[in-house]
């Protein structure tokens, strides 16, 4: 055990939890010395106490924490009325004068209250037998529990009351700060103690003060031995080496303050302090704030928010017109207010569309702080003053993508005013960042939505068909959270046909008749007419009729015969205005 005495002296004694509202607390817990150690009694422990729980019937059980501590590492596996208790927590010191180690544990044990109610609670098998024998020699034989029990009545008033533990102990002064107080208003405020090892018999140099005022509770705890073996909610002064006292503070804490000094002095007594709860009346709101949603719109510096004020864990309603500011990076961008008065537990919920300067930097965080004038000032005494502010981070500023314009494309009437077109290029050419991704449309509603029922998809587009003279194609370019829309068209024309002037009518099956591409059924309304060399007119016909196979329809042998080998000249009338010459020329016949 000796081998310890270079170990951590001590856990701080810090916050635990806060309640506020109507509540109130109060302590049962035994001692498990048989005697007041240090009297020459026999060095004997038990094992198991127990204690009685006798709340009102109108009493509500909030929270039960269960410590416990002794001589030695620890015992950390007991049971409360045989049920096995398992700590969630441990704290331990060293007395640095005999290297000696102490421990204390704890439990949440609300659940099992809550469900035992009032009654006898026994904690047993808190076994310190095999190493309380190192301890008789300098009276620091010891081990006991107790239960920390915060219960909410809504005859009482509003409090605030704040549990703070830890393990400190006394080796001639000690002080501790309780912090995170708010003190309204100072009537019936108490402060109570769980301290161990405590000694009735000695008081030399004992004190306890809160902020530099000596605490006593006489006849239990006189003014020179506060830590003796008490306990101030039953009145007894057998608890042997341990305290669960509790003394009235009105006097000496002040409106206002939010801390309190906790000093203790000890001669020569060994006192370890637990666990510390304050009792404060307090009637005040609590304003704090969530973020709902963010929405931006694309290529807009404004910002939709929705966000809800809340008046939890408070002892008084939040009056209307709380301010609350918005900021962007650091920078307040915008203003609001509550509207309503929130009560106790209440929420109110908002939105408000706000623009952020136009040298933001996005993507950016976004606060929204309650009770704030925009200077990180409130109007509101509230009981907690460092819970106003929600944040959201990555807030984009959304752009549009950037675009490059597209040409149109023109193509070849293939008939019926249909032509075959290769946009797939597009997919590339239109956009200016290589992240982005592009889609082809059919209409502008279907760009704009998303939604593509033209059948326009990407291995389409290098063998696309267009059936009119004009057709629209919409382009969308999308980013992570905009779109562009871009057009082009695709224009079909009436290119010049190509001839093919040798005709071999010998029933083969090739150049059987006077053909040509790009002719038929794309100049409707042309007109052939063939001419012998002589200048007389053999044959003549159009869209409607078949190519000329050879046979004169005209003139003397009109139906009759073949025409002879030779040389013809043809005739081709377009009756188009983009084509008001005639297309002549030779074609060569052989039979």
């Amino acid at each position: 055990m000796l081998l310890l005495s270079c170990t951590a002296y001590s856990q701080d004694i810090e916050l635990f939890k806060q309640y506020n509202g109507r509540y109130d607390f109060v302590f049962i817990g035994n001692t498990l010395n048989k005697a007041e150690n240090g009297t020459g009694a026999p060095c004997e422990i038990n094992t198991s106490s127990s204690a009685t729980l006798a709340l009102n019937p109108t009493d509500q059980i909030e929270s039960a924490y269960l410590y416990w501590a002794g001589s030695g590492l620890g015992d950390f596996q007991i049971k409360l009325n045989t049920i096995d208790v398992v700590a969630d927590r441990t704290f331990s010191v060293v007395q640095q004068t005999s290297g000696l180690p102490f421990f204390s544990a704890f439990a949440d044990i609300t659940n099992q209250v809550k469900q035992t109610g009032n009654g006898t609670y026994t904690v047993s098998e808190l076994d310190l037998n095999n190493v309380i024998d190192f301890y008789c020699f300098n009276g620091t034989n010891f081990g006991g529990w107790a239960i920390v029990l915060v219960y909410k009545n809504d005859q009482l008033p509003l409090n605030q009351l704040t549990i703070y533990d830890g393990l400190q102990y006394v080796p001639n002064e000690i002080n501790i700060v309780l912090n995170s107080l708010n003190v309204i208003d100072n009537q019936d405020a108490r402060i109570g103690f769980v301290a161990w090892e405590g000694d009735q018999f000695i008081s030399v140099n004992e004190t306890l003060r809160v902020n530099g005022n000596p605490l006593s509770n006489p006849p239990l705890n006189p003014v020179n031995n506060a830590f003796n073996g008490t306990n101030s909610f039953t009145g007894s002064n057998t608890l042997y080496n341990m305290d669960l006292d509790v003394y009235n503070i009105q006097n000496n804490i002040k409106v206002g303050d939010t801390s309190a000094q906790i000093q203790l002095t000890s001669g020569q007594d060994f006192v370890m302090i637990n666990t510390i709860v304050t009792k404060l009346n307090s009637q005040l709101p609590d304003a704090n704030i969530i973020i709902n949603s963010v929405k931006t719109t694309c290529d807009s510096k404004e910002v939709a928010i929705a966000y809800t004020v809340f008046n939890s864990n408070c002892t008084n309603s939040l009056p209307a017109d709380t301010p609350i500011s918005f900021y962007a990076n650091g920078n307040r961008v915008g203003s609001s207010k509550t509207n309503t008065i929130i009560p106790i537990d209440g929420s109110e919920q908002g939105s408000v569309l706000i623009k952020v300067p136009d040298n933001t930097v996005s993507p950016f965080t976004l606060e929204l702080s309650v009770d704030d004038l925009g200077n990180r000032i409130g109007i509101i005494t509230e009981l907690n003053e460092n819970n106003n502010s929600a944040f959201a981070n990555n807030i984009f500023l959304k752009n549009s993508p950037k675009i490059n314009t597209v040409a149109n494309l023109t193509a070849c009437n293939e008939g019926f005013g249909m032509a075959t077109f290769d946009f797939s290029n597009y997919q590339e050419s239109a956009k200016v960042a290589s992240s982005d991704t592009v889609s082809f449309y059919s209409s502008l509603k279907e760009a704009t939505l998303g939604v593509d029922q033209g059948g326009i998809t990407v291995p389409s587009t290098t063998g696309f068909q267009a059936k009119n003279p004009i057709t629209t194609i919409y382009i969308r370019v999308q980013n992570d959270f905009c779109f562009t829309i871009t057009s082009f068209q695709l224009l079909v024309k009436n290119c010049l046909p190509k001839i093919y002037n040798f005709v071999s009518a010998n029933n083969d099956g090739i150049n059987e008749s006077f053909s040509s591409q790009g002719l038929k059924n794309i100049f409707t309304n042309y007109k052939t007419s063939i001419y012998n060399r002589w200048g007389v007119m053999l044959w003549e016909g159009n869209n409607a009729t078949a190519d000329w196979n050879g046979y004169a329809s005209k003139g003397l042998t009109w139906g009759t015969s073949k025409c002879p080998d030779g040389t013809y000249f043809y005739v081709i009338e377009l009756n188009d205005k983009e084509f008001p010459e005639p297309l002549t020329g030779f074609i060569y016949l052989t039979n």
